[in-house]
């Protein structure tokens, strides 16, 4: 039963009149606790040395420049803070230098995001000669290199790019020219060096410029190194399609210049004709149109990208035959915080097919039990689920104040909309101010919302918009109200804190129908295994287990036994 439906049912009949009322939670804890400043990146602090420090950091020994970075990005790093590389970043940042495609596979908090923005800066101004001036003084540079980083959503988009510029020289310039081109913001006037977009607006983009002479070429072509951030989102479901059309025009691009490279002509002059680019922009569509026709007519395998060789249509090639017959000009990273590879519809699996050659970095956590993380779970039931919740949120709320944390932050999962509402609805009656986060709310509504929450503290309730990517430093408490409906989800939900080294707590409320979900997740938690094979990205739990055997309440009890003995 939904925690909505709950809601409607009791209408605060379980708050006791006599129970006092908490004060308001962002008057008490600012009164009481210091105010600190709110940096715009998702990795290390200094304080997180001394907290789990041995399964976030890499060893004593291992520097930024001995990962390779230059030592003028090493300082930029080290004067926001990030002193030393994270385990993820010591692992993946050698790969993606070296300019190999790259699969990071790693728990949420573990510094994914610095792992692939540091290199890639490096990589631009290496290539760009930059040294010390910053975005200043380089207009002259006609050797354009474009990276592109890709995110599902607007708010993701904005945030990378704030990591990205808190990133400066030692003269105060941000290091390289980031920009979003999505949502609000525009397309900008000069040409950045690294563009954070969403897949539909970089599409719309190309669509706007397609007619300019070699416009969308030209594009294309600047564009050297791609990151899909989230990639296990962007590569199935409603991003599906947005990515195969991207990925094909840029493979597409590859495969025209490495031809071009191969003709004497070109070598000798280093031009690039525009003739040959002209006259293949109709094999350009042709391709995407076959790429698309095959990737709806196969609904038993819609991630896959290979397609078979149709001796009718000659422009039809198999994905592997066109990998192996250019030159790649271009480097692919894939970034995800949750990678199932069973199945072969799965992200992970569909990245070993496309890339074979990657070098794939796993974090040690990858979907499994954080050490640093301490779960409760409490079983409820409509005539309890109000008060476990606010006692849940009024105990970690003492608890941080006890431990004098500092800004205290806890955020309150709900499936739905309408859930989220009612959970807003029983805190606020209860005494405890919160902020709201869902997709029903505007944009402006859902950034003033978390800046405040970043910036104050205080009680977040949300759907899972929240619970992906989204990084808000020090969230000590995370409050299932509603259980996760897939492993997907839980995972990303509990990954909100116990980040960047720091310990923190999850409660979670369940009831009968979760029971059997809650005794397979608690049981690979006691053995230490990932729980990747308990779920696929578009079942439930309850499906899965299920096809597993648990298809009654005793096969569960049996394995609840096990979890508690």
């Amino acid at each position: 039963m939904s925690f909505q439906h709950s809601f409607s049912v009791l209408r605060l009949c379980t708050l006791s009149p006599s129970t006092p009322k908490l004060l308001s939670f962002r008057t008490c804890s600012i009164a009481k606790l210091q105010l600190f400043r709110i940096r715009a990146f998702g990795t290390a602090s200094v304080a997180a040395e001394k907290n789990g420090g041995d399964t976030f950091f890499a060893e004593d020994n291992v520097s930024w420049t001995s990962l390779g970075v230059s030592e003028r990005l090493s300082r930029s790093l080290s004067s926001i803070g990030l002193h030393r590389p994270s385990l993820v970043q010591a692992a993946c940042i050698p790969s993606i230098l070296s300019g190999a495609d790259v699969v990071v596979a790693a728990e949420t908090g573990s510094g994914k995001t610095h792992g692939y923005l540091v290199p890639l800066i490096d990589k631009v101004c290496q290539s760009s000669g930059i040294s010390g001036e910053g975005v200043v003084g380089r207009e002259a540079n006609k050797s354009r290199q474009l990276s592109l980083v890709l995110c599902p959503n607007v708010m993701l988009c904005e945030q990378v790019v704030r990591m990205a510029n808190c990133l400066r020289n030692d003269g105060g310039e941000p290091v390289l020219r980031v920009a979003a081109v999505c949502g609000r913001q525009t397309w900008p006037v000069k040409e950045p060096d690294i563009m954070v977009s969403t897949p539909a607006a970089i599409l719309n983009y190309l669509s706007t410029i397609e007619a300019e002479d070699h416009g969308r070429s030209d594009f294309i072509r600047c564009v050297k190194h791609v990151v899909f951030d989230e990639a296990d989102m962007l590569l199935c479901g409603s991003f599906q399609n947005q990515v195969i059309r991207l990925l094909n025009m840029l493979r597409f691009d590859e495969k025209q210049l490495s031809r071009l490279r191969n003709s004497e002509a070109e070598i000798v002059t280093g031009s690039i004709p525009d003739s040959p680019l002209g006259s293949d922009q109709e094999d350009n569509r042709d391709l995407l149109a076959d790429f698309s026709k095959e990737v709806d007519d196969t609904e038993d395998d819609a991630c896959v990208m290979d397609s078979e060789v149709d001796s009718k249509v000659a422009k039809r090639t198999d994905w592997r035959r066109v990998r192996k017959t250019y030159k790649r000009s271009k480097q692919y990273i894939f970034v995800a915080a949750t990678l199932p590879v069973n199945g072969k519809k799965t992200a992970g699996a569909v990245l070993k097919r496309m890339f074979p050659d990657a070098s794939w970095v796993s974090g040690n956590y990858l979907h499994c039990h954080n050490p640093r993380l301490e779960q409760k779970w409490i079983e409820v039931t409509i005539d309890t689920q109000v008060d476990a919740l606010i006692s849940a949120v009024r105990n970690g709320i003492q608890s941080a104040l006890n431990d004098g944390s500092g800004i205290l932050r806890t955020m309150v999962f709900a499936n739905t909309v309408d859930a989220v509402e009612a959970v807003a609805k029983v805190l606020t009656g209860a005494g405890i101010e919160c902020f709201c986060y869902h997709s029903n709310s505007s944009l402006e509504e859902r950034t003033k919302n978390l800046i405040s929450f970043q910036q104050e503290g205080g009680v977040f309730v949300c759907t899972d918009a929240a619970a992906r990517g989204l990084d808000v430093p020090n969230v000590s408490h995370v409050i299932q109200a509603e259980f996760a409906t897939s492993a997907v989800d839980f995972l990303h939900r509990v990954g909100r804190t116990a980040r960047a080294g720091q310990p923190g707590l999850v409660t979670s409320l369940y009831n009968e129908s979760n029971r059997d979900l809650v005794a397979t997740v608690r049981l690979a938690e006691k053995r230490g295994q990932p729980v990747e094979k308990a779920f696929s990205r578009k079942r439930s739990f309850r499906n899965k287990l299920k096809k597993r055997g648990f298809s009654n309440m005793n096969d569960v009890e049996s394995v609840e036994e096990n979890v508690l003995a």
